[in-house]
């Protein structure tokens, strides 16, 4: 699916797979996402600029990024 200029790829899980199975793909989304969640200005909207809650994410992401290489 190619929308927005973006190429979409749903990660499924194997029919044949019972139990957890660690999906890569998906698995770096929802960790990402779950570090993003422990910043607390951006659970809710508090901004009143698109601009200043992309700020935010950046300055989170950096946050999260240099915590990883620490």
């Amino acid at each position: 699916m190619d929308t927005f200029r973006l190429i979409l790829q749903v990660v499924l899980r194997p029919q044949s797979a019972q139990g957890f199975v660690l999906l890569l793909k998906r698995w770096t989304v929802e960790r990402t996402y779950g570090g993003l969640h422990w910043c607390r200005r951006l659970n809710l909207d508090y901004e009143r600029l698109p601009a200043s809650s992309e700020a935010f994410i950046y300055i989170a992401m950096i946050r999260l990024m240099l915590r990883r290489l620490a």
